[in-house]
């Protein structure tokens, strides 16, 4: 049994680390102070760069336990702050709910990730990848992120859930305005844009041909309206804008933080050019290193706990860093090196998809895209660089991605 507090034990204002005086821009390199907090204990009480304030978990252990604590709550409503949904515009999704709402809402779309479902994707992500290195060819040199990391999940997803192609260049514009920090307006005009975009597609599913039914996005409207009570208009909302947005913009990081790691590290990339069987170790390698999700979304304390010495009060924010956990040295011996031929057994250890309840579902989907992006890429063009400087520019982003990654052959 967990140890019973009052809430007299929290009124102390608990000290906080300000993790803009540890790292010289956080955003853009946020790993010394990572390394900074992890020295002085595994969880902290921070303010970020944008005045916010959370508990943080960096430690390995930690984070991987608080990840699959049920105490840990997603619903915003846990928190001392709430006052109302006001934030959750679109929707309510998988990732700020809690069983047994979120089993039943995973429950719905589990069947299209799985093992077998993600095997039988991998012609069609294949055929897209050669249809994009093949425009990509004559050239000579692309903005990598535009020209196939980015189409290529993209166009995935869409068509799993049946997005219409013509839309996906706006759909891009909307998602990197969402996810964007600092930028309050501009993010919550995109997400109301979105949400108008998203009632009317499912407006049209409600009204598809029963000959033309197969996307994930036709079942889900199908799920509510054959059962009110088994998904809400709320949740069928939501359910689109995440599956929309973690089903693609965390693919296109991934295939992007990979390559840009591979072309800065020629050892590494040698290594994989002489043995191709280290490629999936690569994918993993770089999603322990880069991760593409630096944190999990915040947590809430549905009652007062102590993690690793340290007293959580009830209702408190908690923010589980991956990105520090994925370079605990407790964890990963020598963490700060990018090594592809490190213990499979070990780097699969890394956290980039969460653990628990709550670990990514499309994960399996994100693998495969991964695995088959980089053999292509590396295979089509064998003198692939980076074109110009390779020091990464990072996006202002909730997200762990690069602004631009400009290469040549």
């Amino acid at each position: 049994m967990p140890a019973q507090h009052t809430e007299d034990q929290y009124a102390e204002e608990p000290h906080t680390e300000e993790l803009a005086a540890l790292a010289r821009d956080f955003g853009v390199d946020p790993y010394p102070a990572f390394r900074a907090l992890r020295e002085r204990g595994p969880v902290h009480h921070v303010r970020f760069p944008t005045g916010d304030t959370a508990w943080m978990i960096v430690g390995h252990a930690e984070a991987r336990a608080a990840l699959a604590d049920p105490r840990m709550r997603h619903d915003v409503r846990h928190s001392a702050e709430y006052d109302s949904d006001g934030l959750y515009s679109i929707g309510r999704n998988m990732l700020q709910t809690d069983p047994p709402d979120h089993t039943r809402l995973r429950s719905l779309v589990a069947r299209e990730f799985t093992a077998r479902r993600i095997k039988a994707l991998r012609a069609r992500v294949e055929e897209a990848a050669g249809q994009l290195l093949d425009a990509m060819g004559p050239l000579g040199r692309v903005e990598l992120i535009d020209a196939f990391a980015f189409p290529l999940p993209l166009t995935v997803i869409c068509e799993l859930l049946g997005v219409p192609g013509v839309d996906h260049d706006t759909f891009r514009a909307w998602t990197a305005k969402i996810l964007t920090i600092g930028e309050p307006e501009a993010s919550t005009r995109a997400a109301q844009e979105m949400t108008v975009y998203l009632a009317g597609l499912i407006e049209e599913k409600r009204n598809v041909d029963e000959a033309a039914e197969g996307d994930l996005l036709h079942a889900l409207v199908r799920a509510h309206d054959e059962d009110g009570d088994h998904l809400t208009d709320e949740e069928l909302l939501g359910m689109a804008f995440l599956l929309l947005v973690a089903g693609h913009e965390t693919t296109v990081n991934l295939i992007a933080n990979a390559v840009h790691l591979l072309l800065t590290h020629p050892d590494q990339l040698a290594a994989l050019r002489a043995d191709s069987g280290l490629l999936e170790n690569a994918v993993e390698e770089a999603l322990r290193y880069e991760p593409p999700t630096p944190a999990g979304t915040y947590r809430y304390t549905s009652e007062a706990l102590t993690v690793a010495g340290t007293l959580l009060p009830r209702g408190a924010r908690v923010v589980v860093s991956l990105a520090s956990a994925n370079r605990d040295p407790a964890h990963f011996p020598d963490p700060e090196r990018f090594d592809i031929r490190r213990d499979p057994a070990r780097t699969r250890g890394h956290l980039a998809f969460g653990h628990g309840i709550h670990h990514c579902l499309g994960a399996p989907l994100a693998r495969l895209e991964a695995n088959i992006a980089l053999r292509a890429l590396l295979d089509r063009f064998p003198d692939l660089a980076i074109d110009g400087d390779p020091a990464p520019v990072w996006r202002p982003s909730l997200l762990r991605g690069l602004d631009r990654l400009p290469v040549r052959w």
